[in-house]
């Protein structure tokens, strides 16, 4: 029966909380109508380690909005997790499934039975962290190179594993030897400069390629390596080279078109370059978002990019971030990571993919409170 209590599931995907002996503590605060006080009560567990967090135990009604989400939204992403889930919640898999037919009220019942809300904490001991988002772009590109479409994007390179790190992007763009290493590496091209940068910043993106007979296909490129430069913001370049007061992609591509000669300037302050493979794109595929660090299709609005050393893969969330750019309250699931997603706590939404996303991608950037929801000890 699906509110019976978990045997031995405190193994991480990545390494095991380690519970830290403390006193529980016992309900303090009245319970939202639709959280049942029958379960939301008793002593609270104890604290558990990661790596770059500290978890405290709090109860349900402590999760602000949790009685407003509309989890049937949620249980998209939890069903993609079950698809490659680790050995903590793989024994969950099987009732999470038969409550995607459930209706609001049972899978919420199912959570408190089940779960665990812990608080994530900095080890230092703060509860605040920072959210932004990031987005899968759309582009149009063509197969070869042409008088519109010149900026390539590359596959991995053969000699990648045999210079770390590989060269820069300058080098890449002006010396002969390297771009000789990269001479039939193109998988397609695309108008503008700044769009490649976008596409590589983001990690993934959907082009529309012009083949050569002049058909036309919907493709996924997909992050296939880098050349493990460190990455640079050319939004900070710009800020601090005084050319911007707003580091938004339209900004930056607003001063890219009123600064032709310096655009290679803007792009190779940012050494990073990153690789790519071509993947189909059917249309069940387009429904979602390429696959994260989980190897499970992300989910818009429903899946986020974390340190794994605070929060393994495959773990609900209950994410709460409130600024002027969006007001989140909702359940999440830790499905990504990525070179800047460090700290306890510490997010990246995924918006999407579109205009709307692009545009909430550019813009989040806010404060975040993030509690894991782990599975109850026996």
């Amino acid at each position: 029966m699906w509110y019976g209590l978990i045997v031995g599931m405190l193994v991480a995907c990545g390494s095991a909380p380690r519970q830290v002996p403390v006193s529980g503590q016992p309900a303090a605060q009245a319970t939202p109508s639709s959280v049942d006080s029958s379960i939301d009560s008793g002593v609270l567990p104890g604290s558990l380690l990661q790596a770059r967090s500290r978890w405290t135990a709090v109860h349900w009604a402590d999760l602000p909005g949790f009685e407003d989400d509309a989890l049937h939204e949620a249980w998209n992403a939890w069903l993609k997790s079950c698809e490659r889930p680790g050995p903590v919640f793989a024994p969950l898999c099987a009732e999470v499934r038969r409550l995607s037919i459930g209706d609001a009220a049972q899978q919420r019942a199912w959570l408190m039975a089940r779960l665990q809300p812990y608080r994530v904490d900095a080890l230092s001991g703060g509860a605040e962290g920072l959210l932004t988002a990031y987005f899968e772009p759309v582009l149009e590109g063509s197969r070869r190179a042409n008088a519109e479409f010149s900026v390539p994007l590359y596959q991995p390179p053969l000699t990648l594993a045999q210079r770390k790190p590989w060269y820069t992007r300058q080098e890449i763009d002006t010396v002969p030897r390297v771009q000789a290493a990269l001479k039939g590496r193109e998988i397609a091209f695309l108008a503008d400069p700044i769009d490649a940068m976008i596409l590589q910043i983001q990690g993934s993106g959907r082009v529309r390629i012009t083949e050569p007979d002049g058909t036309q296909r919907l493709v996924r490129l997909a992050y296939a390596g880098s050349n493990e430069q460190p990455y640079k913001s050319i939004g900070r370049w710009l800020l601090d080279q005084g050319q911007v007061r707003d580091a938004s992609w339209p900004a930056i591509k607003a001063w890219a078109l009123r600064n032709p000669g310096r655009v290679n300037e803007l792009l190779w302050s940012n050494p990073r370059t990153v690789f790519f493979r071509e993947e189909p794109l059917s249309e069940a595929d387009a429904a979602w978002g390429p696959k994260g660090a989980q190897g499970v299709p992300l989910t818009p609005g429903r899946s986020i990019a974390v340190d794994p050393g605070s929060i393994p893969y495959g773990t609900p969330v209950w994410l709460v971030s409130n600024g002027t750019t969006a007001q989140l309250q909702k359940l999440v699931f830790a499905q990504d990571t990525g070179s800047a997603i460090v700290g306890a706590v510490r997010a990246d939404y995924f918006a999407g993919w579109g205009a709307a996303a692009a545009e909430l991608a550019g813009r989040l950037k806010q404060p975040l409170r993030l509690w894991v929801l782990w599975p109850q000890k026996d």
